[in-house]
């Protein structure tokens, strides 16, 4: 029997023979807005509504105008948020199918974006600030019951904050019936979170930091940092096109130097 043989001939591996694309710089768009104040009749809309409505039926509203992504149901979603939250910016942009509870602990800053499918989970009792331009990617899932977004914070599809757990004691109960231990979360300034990364209870993400997708933060991140893994680490440091590094401030009390010689002091 004759060993099998291709009837073409290979003459150079195919990573040689296809040309692979070369990267390109594109200017940002989200992050460039100007937000312009929403129009008058928006405003009257929405205060009409907060007079006339309980928060109940507003929440019915809401719902009613969630799934489709044409001019009436996005301008209708924009206005019941108004309505409802404690505070909301202008040129508020909520997606289809999010869904919002508790949006009277929650405030909202100019140009902020809610991509499709994103769940805001706050408390009765909470607080939850989102701040000016912040941008929430699809199907993200955000613990709102102690949690500050500041301004200028891309969010990746997918990531998501947890901001309480369940203490487990007794022992002889169930986890899910023992009490709740509500813990913040704040995330700075011009930070990054990546695809399907984990913000866990209590964490505080410095500015202009980077987590990378899928990381699982279960400690504080230094401000300016590169940080990846389960759980994460710092693995870098963002720096100015000259390389000369930004000083670096403390998170937490010695974040910074903790994370470091998790690293093994590796930049």
């Amino acid at each position: 029997m004759q060993p099998y043989r291709p009837f073409y001939r290979i003459t150079a591996p195919v990573s040689s023979r296809l040309s692979h694309p070369k990267r390109r710089v594109v200017q940002a768009v989200s992050g460039r807005r100007v937000p312009v104040p929403d129009p008058g009749f928006e405003l009257e809309m929405a205060l009409q509504l907060r007079e006339r409505q309980t928060a109940a039926e507003i929440g019915q509203l809401f719902r009613r105008f969630s799934q489709d992504d044409d001019y009436v149901d996005a301008l209708m979603r924009r206005v019941c948020m108004r309505a409802l939250a404690r505070k909301s910016g202008h040129q508020l942009q909520i997606a289809p199918n999010v869904a919002v509870k508790h949006p009277e602990t929650m405030e909202f800053g100019d140009g902020v974006v809610i991509s499709e499918g994103t769940i805001i989970h706050g408390r009765f009792d909470g607080r939850c600030v989102i701040g000016d331009m912040v941008w929430i990617g699809p199907h993200s899932f955000l613990d709102a019951r102690d949690l500050v977004i500041e301004s200028y914070v891309g969010w990746g599809p997918g990531a998501k904050v947890l901001g309480s757990e369940h203490t487990g004691m007794p022992l002889e109960t169930p986890i899910v019936a023992t009490d709740l231990v509500i813990a913040p979360v704040r995330v700075g300034t011009g930070a990054d979170i990546g695809t399907n990364a984990v913000l866990l209870p209590g964490v505080t993400v410095g500015e202009n930091a980077i987590v990378g997708a899928g990381a699982v933060v279960t400690g504080d991140v230094p401000p300016f940092a590169k940080v990846a893994g389960v759980p994460a680490r710092v693995i870098g440091w963002r720096t100015e096109p000259l390389g000369n590094e930004r000083p670096i401030s403390n998170v937490g009390g010695g974040g910074a130097e903790k994370m470091l010689q998790d690293t093994g002091g590796q930049k």
